[in-house]
């Protein structure tokens, strides 16, 4: 799964949903005391297993080493990542009819509940507002969108206004197509003109 991380982010990359550096991803696997997620400034269309750091959990806590240079949304992917009892992926791009809907003033979650060919597959959050990348602010209104009250899962992916979207999933892929339908979806309503 952690080579999995890397064939994402080049998808992402090709698929123009990112630009060399931007982006992120993390995994946690089941019964592992650590996570793996993408390093920070580094061209995410040449992410390897190598390359991918991983971040020891002591005590229910990420130990943060100074040779560590973990992506500048690490907060927000341990928000979402640190109650998971099975393996659970993270994944955070910029993917463009996404963000154009919402730059458009569209809700997500209001576009999806038209298309089965989404809500059928995904349970799309309400969208996150605008606030600064890598922020404890973004992270914190993220994972509070993609919850229930009591901080479980709810939704399988959220767009953040002006900024990109964020996914969980079983595995890289998986968290990949949530992202996948709704920017689809977004092109089609888009390309409508019925803004």
């Amino acid at each position: 799964m952690i080579t999995a991380i890397g064939d994402v982010m080049r998808e992402c990359y090709n698929r123009g949903w990112i630009t060399t550096r931007d982006g992120n991803c993390s995994l946690r696997r089941k019964n592992d005391n650590k996570i793996y997620i993408t390093p920070s400034g580094v061209r995410k269309n040449i992410i390897y297993p190598e390359t991918v750091e991983k971040i020891k959990i002591v005590n229910g806590d990420l130990q943060l080493r100074p040779e560590l240079n973990p992506s500048g949304e690490l907060e927000m992917h341990w928000l979402l990542l640190k109650n998971s009892q099975r393996t659970r992926c993270v994944l955070h791009v910029h993917p463009t009819h996404i963000v154009a809907a919402m730059y458009a003033g569209l809700s997500l979650s209001k576009i999806a509940a038209d298309f089965p060919e989404i809500y059928r597959y995904t349970n799309v959050g309400p969208n996150v507002p605008v606030l600064p990348a890598t922020s404890n602010e973004l992270a914190n209104s993220t994972f509070k969108n993609m919850t229930c009250s009591n901080g479980k899962i709810k939704y399988d992916v959220v767009g953040q206004t002006n900024h990109g979207a964020c996914s969980v999933g079983k595995n890289p892929w998986d968290a990949f197509e949530h992202i996948e339908r709704l920017d689809h979806i977004c092109q089609i309503v888009l390309a409508s003109g019925k803004i």
